[in-house]
């Protein structure tokens, strides 16, 4: 047989031996640390190895064991970060797409994946009540803001031919690093991103904004653009969408929003997310609050004259022969990407299998724990809540104690999984719920690890 060719027959017993491995793994899930005992040493010793002349053959999958002993598993009790908790049958729709080996740049590449990505965008726009948008997948939050930007500054103060002229974007003091980051790299410079103080609840002030766009038009400013943010990465709070669309709208501006976190969260409680189908752009995370596996990040946006000029700049190579306006669609020429993985279809799969209102009834539990969480909070003396839970974020902190001492605890200890945030100055505790795998004894087990960690330190 030719390199890299193998048997049937050992094609068919590796995809055995490999479904095993991952079936396995999910079966132990609960079984494990939430977050393994390794240091960055161990993990160096055990996997910088040298690529070897001969192939180490079916050995080489042997190694998944020794991998999961060394990852963060995405059990129930993990609620560190604004991460999903990767649907299995989401997985097996990811290992598919790879069997394909589709490049979804376009229909003429990728007929079958490209009509996919195409349905499963229109999905999620109709989903969190903005029908009618079209978009595509990206890597994440931090692609998607990026594109969006992108495309407010072409729509607002064209660059891509002449290049960049100075220009004005606001955001909340709470946006998340992804905004920052694309204002750079889009040439507009952080300091022309203004940062909006916010109010008692962590949500953008729209008096405050308002007066920052007269002072940099009276400066001879250009505003182009503000990003409203609906789940804020530290306390989850949902920026007052009606109003600054309002804003938007007087000022003629831009208004894409944020919501890689908190957007499809719409889908179970949509009365929070009044004023969402007035944004120009949207960025959401499947990969967070459908509990899809990584990484399946999307761009809605309700302009798609717009996207094209933001982004076609195609070579004759590329060019499309068919008139028909299906097989014609590239999204090559609606986003920055030309080679794309086939996202869509896991999500195609996934949301097939369990239904709309499995998911609904998911994201409500993760709401519901938060709250579930901030009550037991409420009943400890020596707890004190920092932040007001708009979506699924609980910010926190022992009265008394080294907040930051009883976190290395409470991970060191191995039975559930907190960040750390920083709300008015106060290093606090942060525990986040988009995870299916959720129950309410995993709830009641932070307040229990955060105490018994406090306790810890002071027998110490």
């Amino acid at each position: 047989m030719r390199d890299l060719e193998i048997s049937n027959q050992e094609l068919s017993d590796l995809a055995e031996e490999a479904l095993a491995l991952a079936k396995g793994y999910w079966a132990s899930l609960e079984e494990r640390r939430t977050y393994p005992t390794t240091s960055g040493k161990q993990t160096t010793e055990l996997f910088s190895r040298p690529w070897q002349e001969s192939g180490r053959g079916r050995e080489a999958l042997q190694d998944f064991k020794s991998i999961a002993e060394h990852v963060r598993p995405s059990t129930g009790r993990f609620f560190g970060y604004v991460v999903g908790s990767g649907e299995p049958v989401g997985a097996l729709g990811e290992l598919l797409a790879a069997v394909l080996n589709q490049n979804v740049t376009s229909w003429r590449s990728a007929p079958a994946a490209t009509s996919i990505e195409r349905a499963v965008v229109g999905w999620l726009a109709e989903a969190v009540g903005c029908p009618g948008f079209t978009g595509s997948l990206c890597g994440g939050g931090s692609t998607a803001n990026l594109m969006a930007l992108g495309m407010a500054r072409e729509a607002k103060l064209p660059a891509n031919e002449t290049g960049v002229r100075p220009c004005v974007i606001y955001a909340s003091e709470q946006v998340h690093m992804s905004i920052p980051k694309a204002v750079a790299l889009l040439g507009i410079g952080r300091k022309n991103l203004r940062l909006i103080p916010v109010d008692d609840k962590f949500r953008m002030r729209t008096d405050a904004l308002q007066a920052a766009i007269a002072v940099d038009r009276e400066a001879g400013n250009m505003p182009i653009a503000i990003v409203a943010t609906v789940g804020t990465i530290i306390s989850g709070a949902i920026d007052p969408l009606p109003e600054i669309a309002d804003i938007a709208r007087r000022e003629a501006l831009w208004m894409h929003v944020d919501g890689a976190y908190g957007g499809l969260a719409a889908l179970a409680a949509p009365e929070k997310f009044q004023g969402l189908s007035s944004a120009d752009s949207l960025s959401l995370d499947a990969h967070k609050w459908l509990y899809q596996p990584l990484d399946c990040g999307c761009l809605l946006y309700r302009h798609p004259d717009i996207a094209r000029k933001t982004f076609s700049h195609s070579d004759d190579y590329v060019r499309i022969l068919s008139d028909d306006p299906t097989e014609a669609f590239a999204f090559f020429e609606e986003s920055i990407e030309l080679s794309r993985r086939f996202r869509a279809l896991k999500l195609w799969m996934s949301l097939q299998y369990h239904g709309r209102r499995a998911y609904r009834e998911a994201i409500a539990r993760d709401l519901n724990h938060a709250q579930m969480l901030a009550q037991a909070i409420a009943s400890q003396p020596e707890l004190e809540q920092l932040a007001p839970v708009s979506l699924s974020a609980v910010c926190f902190r022992h009265r008394s104690k080294n907040n930051e001492a009883i976190l290395r605890r409470v991970i060191a200890r191995g039975r559930v999984y907190l960040s750390n945030a920083t709300i008015n100055g106060h290093f606090a505790l942060r525990a986040c719920f988009v995870n299916h795998r959720t129950t309410p004894d995993d709830v009641q087990a932070i307040v229990s690890e955060v105490i018994a960690a406090a306790d810890e330190i002071i027998a110490e």
